[in-house]
C-alpha cells in the first residue's frame, strides 16, 4: 500500500471544505439519487459520494454496499483528489502496487474496479469524488465517462447550494444579533434624551408659571420656545422608536378578525377627539390577518388623517373591500388635500409636507413611513387619491 500524497495547498483545501458543513451530515435524497443514477449509467453494482477528511474519508451517499468512514490512507479517493481535472481510473485495484493491499480489496467488499471523478469547487480545490466500482475488471466507455463528469457537476452544484444556505443563515443570524443590539441600544439612548426633555419642559413649565411676574415677556416667550422644542423633540423620538421597532410585529401569529368589530375597537383609540366624526360602512366579513400589524397600520392612517385636517369638523370615513385573493382598507379625510408632486414623498420618513397640524404643533414625518413600510413588509400596497381643498383617501391592499 501507497500512502496517498498531502500536495502543498492541504490547509486551503481543508479550509474550504470546512465551508460546505458537509462532513458528519445525514443522509440526503438529492445526493443517493445522483449514485444511483451513475452506477445505472456505468452499469456498475457501486457507487459512492466520498468528502477526503484532513484523516479520513467520510462517505456522503452510498448505492450497493454498505460502508461508512475508513482511514485516509486507505481510500482509493485520496489519490484521485491529487489529479483534480482528471478521472481516476484504476481497472484491477488487485494489480495496482498502491492497492492490491487495502482492506476494499482484501476484505469482505472485495472490489476491484475504481473509476472516480474529483469534485472541484469553485475555487479550485478538490473536496472529493463521485465514484463507481465494481468487483471484477472493467472499462468505462466516453458517454459513460462524459455522463460521470456531469453528475460530478451536479454534487458540486447541490454542495454550492448548501455552502450559500450555510451563509445565508449565518448572515441572517448575525443581522438579528445586531438589530437586537441596535434596538437595545435605541432605547437606552430614547431614555438617556428623554429623561433631561422632561426636566426641560417641565422647568420651563415651572418659571413660566410661578414666576411670570418677574420674568419679562421676552423670556417668557424664549422658555414657552424652550418648552414647545423639547415637547417637539420627545415626540421625534417616539416616532423613531416606533418606525425601527415596527417590523416585530410582523412575525407575531394570524388570527381571526370580524372586519367590523375590528374597525369599532379601533376607532375606540380616538374618543377623545369630540372634533371628529367617523363615518363606517357596515361590515360583516371574517379575514384571518396578523391584528397588531394592521391595527398599527389603520391607527397611523386616522392619525395623520385628524392630525392635518384643516376643517372645524374632521370627517374620518373608514371602508373595507375584498377579493378572493386580498382585502382592503380605506381611509378617507376631509382635510386640505395634498399636492400631486408631494403624494409620493410623503411615505419618506421626515418628510413633512404641512408647517403645523391642526394642533399646532410641527409634524415628525414619520407615522406614513411606517405605514408604508409595514404594508411593504406584509407584500401588500398603499394608494393615494387627494384633491387640494377636499381632502385625501388613502387604500391598503393586502394579500389573504
Amino acid at each position: 500500500m501507497h500512502s496517498p500524497e498531502i500536495l502543498p495547498n492541504e490547509p486551503q483545501r481543508l479550509k474550504n471544505l470546512a465551508e460546505y458543513s458537509i462532513l458528519d451530515s445525514l443522509p440526503e435524497e438529492e445526493y443517493n439519487e445522483i449514485t444511483r443514477l451513475a452506477s445505472y449509467i456505468c452499469n456498475t453494482p457501486i457507487s459512492q459520494l466520498n468528502i477526503t477528511d484532513e484523516k479520513r474519508q467520510f462517505t456522503k451517499s452510498n448505492y450497493g454496499i454498505e460502508a461508512g468512514d475508513i482511514p485516509r490512507e486507505d481510500a482509493v479517493c485520496a489519490h484521485a483528489i491529487n489529479t483534480p481535472e482528471e478521472i481516476f481510473i484504476v481497472p484491477d485495484l488487485r494489480k495496482d502496487e498502491r492497492f492490491w493491499d487495502i482492506p476494499a480489496v482484501t476484505g469482505e467488499a472485495g472490489l476491484v474496479f475504481y473509476a472516480g471523478v474529483p469534485l472541484v469547487s469553485p475555487q479550485g480545490f478538490a473536496l472529493g469524488t463521485l465514484c463507481v466500482l465494481d468487483r471484477e475488471p472493467r472499462e468505462l466507455n466516453q458517454v459513460q465517462l462524459d455522463t460521470l463528469k456531469s453528475l460530478a457537476n451536479q454534487v458540486i452544484s447541490l454542495l454550492e447550494l448548501r455552502r450559500n444556505k450555510k451563509l445565508l443563515e449565518k448572515a441572517k443570524a448575525e443581522l438579528e444579533e445586531k438589530n437586537q443590539e441596535l434596538e437595545k441600544f435605541a432605547y437606552v439612548v430614547a431614555h438617556d434624551i428623554k429623561s433631561p426633555l422632561n426636566s426641560i419642559t417641565g422647568l420651563a413649565k415651572y418659571l413660566n408659571k410661578k414666576h411670570a411676574g418677574a420674568l419679562s415677556p421676552e423670556v417668557r416667550e424664549i422658555l414657552q420656545t424652550v418648552g414647545e422644542s423639547s415637547e417637539t423633540l420627545k415626540k421625534l423620538v417616539d416616532g423613531i422608536l416606533e418606525h425601527s421597532t415596527s417590523e416585530k410585529c410582523i412575525t407575531e401569529s394570524n388570527v381571526e378578525l370580524e372586519i367590523g368589530a375590528f374597525i369599532n375597537e379601533t376607532v375606540k383609540f380616538f374618543s377623545h377627539q369630540k372634533e371628529c366624526r367617523f363615518v363606517l360602512t357596515p361590515v360583516y366579513s371574517t379575514i384571518v390577518f396578523n391584528k397588531t400589524a394592521l391595527s398599527q397600520i389603520l391607527i397611523n392612517l386616522i392619525t395623520n388623517g385628524i392630525k392635518y385636517n384643516d376643517k372645524k369638523e374632521v370627517v374620518i370615513e373608514i371602508s373595507f373591500s375584498e377579493t378572493d385573493k386580498d382585502f382592503a382598507f380605506s381611509v378617507s379625510d376631509n382635510g386640505p388635500g395634498i399636492d400631486k408632486k408631494n403624494q409620493e414623498a410623503i411615505f419618506s420618513i421626515f418628510k413633512v409636507c404641512a408647517d403645523k397640524d391642526r394642533f399646532g404643533n410641527k409634524g415628525t414625518g414619520i407615522g406614513l413611513a411606517t405605514v408604508k413600510k409595514l404594508v411593504t413588509k406584509l407584500k401588500g400596497e398603499i394608494a393615494i387619491e387627494s384633491d387640494l381643498g377636499i381632502g385625501s383617501i388613502f387604500t391598503v391592499t393586502l394579500p389573504k
